[in-house]
Order: C-alpha cells, then sequence, then structure tokens
C-alpha cells in the first residue's frame, strides 16, 4: 500500500494532535487544572498552538476542562486543607489563569471567610496562648493578614481565639494545681 504525500500529512497531524491531548491528559491526571495550566504545561513540551487549541477544544467538548469548576475545586480545597483569605485565593487563581469574574463568582458562592479564618487561626492560637493580649494579636492577626483575609475577619477571630486560648490558659493551670 503507497501512500500519497497529502495521506501522510493528514495522519502525521492526526498524530500531533493526539499527542497534544495524551499529554494534556497525563497532565490532568494527578489534579484537575485550568485551561491556562494546561496550555503553559503544552507549550513548555513545544506543541505547537494549533494542536494546543485542539486539544484543548476536544478537553471541554469532552467536560475535562472548565475554568469556572477549577476556581471552585480549588477553593474549596484551599478551605479544607489550607484556608486562605480572598485576597490571597484570587491571587493565587491569577496564577493559575482564572480570570478575575470567575474567580469572584467562585468566591461569592456561599464561602464564610469567618470560618476559615478562624480554622486558619486555632492552630496557631495555640501555639501563642499565654502572651499578652497585645502580643496575640500583633502575631496572629499578622498570620492570618499574610493569608489574605479581610481586617474585618481578622478582628473577629483573634477577639474569639484570645478568649479561647485564656479559657485554654485557665483550663490548663487548673488542672496542674488539681494533679499536684
Amino acid at each position: 500500500m503507497s501512500l500519497e504525500p497529502a495521506d501522510v500529512q493528514r495522519l502525521l497531524d492526526h498524530d500531533g494532535a493526539q499527542r497534544a491531548f495524551d499529554s494534556a491528559l497525563g497532565f490532568l491526571s494527578y489534579r484537575p487544572r485550568s485551561e491556562a495550566e494546561i496550555r503553559r504545561n503544552l507549550e513548555r513540551k513545544r506543541i505547537p498552538p494549533e494542536r494546543i487549541d485542539d486539544a484543548l477544544a476536544r478537553l471541554r467538548r469532552a467536560g475535562l476542562v472548565d475554568d469556572a469548576a477549577f476556581a471552585r475545586y480549588w477553593i474549596e480545597n484551599r478551605d479544607a486543607f489550607s484556608p486562605r483569605g480572598g485576597r490571597a485565593l484570587r491571587a493565587e487563581l491569577r496564577t493559575k489563569g482564572i480570570g478575575d469574574e470567575e474567580a469572584r463568582a467562585a468566591l461569592e458562592d456561599g464561602r464564610d471567610e469567618a470560618a476559615g479564618a478562624y480554622a486558619a487561626g486555632r492552630r496557631k492560637a495555640r501555639q501563642l496562648k499565654g502572651l499578652d493580649r497585645r502580643t496575640f494579636r500583633q502575631r496572629l492577626g499578622a498570620f492570618l493578614a499574610r493569608r489574605g483575609f479581610s481586617y474585618d475577619s481578622i478582628s473577629q477571630v483573634v477577639d474569639r481565639l484570645y478568649a479561647e486560648a485564656g479559657a485554654m490558659t485557665t483550663d490548663d493551670e487548673s488542672e496542674g494545681e488539681s494533679a499536684g
């Protein structure tokens, strides 16, 4: 069987498109990705732009790439394992290639920033118990600010955690007295 040059070219194009798609699927196999992340990954592998576009279109048709769903996934994952405030999450999503509108929509989707700040601050508050109120507020407040939480959330949470840390200290002292 002999192939015409046009047939050979068509087969090579199909093979290149399939390789780009397979590479994107491999990249997606670890965790969901944004379209921009996939594009950057394929560009690093020196895949031609038209093949990248074809692979992304195919992934979209298959429902494997959806930036809005990715933004929601990212925020839920962060809230569960490493809480961050809205500012920090917007910045992270921006580096992942998510647009401001999609990020804003995902952040407004029933998210309680004060609960996230409380979860993020609980462990740190245990480390800070025993400090005077001013130092506790400064250190915990700075910790939460670095994680992108708003001033309002930080203020509420720091007061609550200081009160809880005081209760922990009082409980710890009374346990020590009864044991001695």
